[in-house]
């Protein structure tokens, strides 16, 4: 049983990255035994149940952001050696169901709905679950924690990921405050603003945008590390190569989500119009040349559907790297402020010390996990 847990786990690693900007994405076959349908707002479910031995539980899965104009479907369900990860759970005694969402891009508010969807689907087979867990990963750990928060009748305990709990608003602004710092650093090589992206740079991001951006901070050291020191974004000190890597993560968050966020939100959500930035050579120069932008009303108002209060009434469980290039690991302070207000011990938090979003050992996460499905 703890093997095939361990291998289960994994998988949880390898949909984890599902947030991260390496976005080639395979769609594997439905696996056997499984069923597909459609939920009532059209989003795609895959419900899996162990044919004999079924322990009675059932864990459902909240994926990570997923590119606006990717087709919906189901994602990283197999490990690197080609394995089924429902299967896997299966093998462990859990049903696993997961799904598409409604949409792709900025989808957690209609991901929690979507959940929500999914469990009665489930329930509606006629196979009640004993105890239903819910796991997400990234933006997945936030869906995860709101269903928490607002849906406790329905779960028994959650696990969520390298999720932007602590402060959704937060979040925006710090990869909004990457974008804006990193066109002062290096002008023009990116066309648009950090709150408007010109169409030819999502199409030609791979293809132009990657090589331009990787030898400019080759190019140009001294600024690159004005960038990361004013940004405030997790590298790796032994590992130089980080720095292109944590840049490129998050200009492809601003790249890919910006203009959608807009459209979903209501306006621009990013704001730094008051902002002081420090770290730079010249900080004096930087604050007054930086670009500056207001964050919509319309927009900040929407923005309160994705926010976490922190009322626990089921154990939540989260995982977390410390030095988080994407979704910074200060979420799990944050967070951790907001349920002291109410009822600390339902939250337990775990760290992992090191580099990368979502970036686990198996051990890891067999350790949330099982924290998570043992909770009394």
């Amino acid at each position: 049983m703890r093997s095939v847990l361990q291998k289960f786990l994994l998988s949880v690693i390898v949909a984890a990255a599902t947030f991260v900007p390496s976005r080639a994405f395979a769609q594997p076959p439905v696996p056997p035994g499984c069923d597909t349908g459609v939920l009532p707002h059209g989003a795609l479910s895959l419900i899996c149940v162990p044919p004999t031995g079924w322990n009675g539980q059932l864990v459902v899965f909240a994926h990570g952001y997923i590119a606006p104009g990717s087709p919906l479907g189901f994602y990283d369900l197999t490990l690197p050696d080609g394995t089924s990860v429902p299967a896997i759970v299966e093998g462990a005694g859990f049903a696993f169901a997961t799904t598409s969402y409604r949409k792709n891009g900025l989808a957690i508010v209609e991901g929690v709905d979507d959940i929500r969807e999914l469990v009665t689907a489930f329930s509606a087979r006629g196979s009640v679950p004993l105890r239903t867990f819910v796991a997400g990963a990234s933006e997945g750990g936030l869906v995860a924690t709101l269903l928490a928060e607002r849906s406790p009748d329905i779960f028994w305990s959650a696990l969520a990921t390298c999720g932007p709990i602590g402060s959704f608003v937060g979040q925006i602004d710090y990869v909004g405050d990457f974008r804006v710092l990193f066109d002062y650093f290096f002008p023009g090589v990116i066309p648009g603003s950090a709150i408007h992206i010109p169409a030819e740079v999502i199409a030609d991001w791979y293809t132009v945008y990657v090589p331009r951006i990787t030898a400019t901070l080759a190019a140009h050291p001294s600024e690159a590390a004005q960038l990361i020191r004013t940004s405030h974004a997790a590298i790796d000190p032994s590992n130089p190569a980080t720095v292109v890597n944590t840049a490129l993560d998050l200009l492809w968050y601003n790249v890919f989500g910006t203009n959608e966020a807009a459209h979903e939100l209501g306006g621009n959500s990013y704001g730094n119009r008051f902002r002081i930035y420090f770290g730079s050579a010249n900080d004096v120069r930087l604050n007054l040349r930086v670009a500056r932008f207001s964050a919509s009303p319309t927009a900040l108002a929407s923005l309160h559907a994705y926010e976490t209060t922190g009322r626990l009434s089921i154990p939540l469980i989260t995982l977390h790297t410390t030095a988080d290039d994407v979704v910074p690991f200060a979420h799990e302070f944050f967070y951790g402020l907001k349920v002291d207000l109410f009822n600390r011990g339902k939250f337990i938090p775990i760290p992992a010390a090191r580099y990368g979003h979502c970036n686990f050992m198996t051990n890891e996460v067999l350790t949330a996990f099982l924290l998570t499905v043992s909770q009394p």
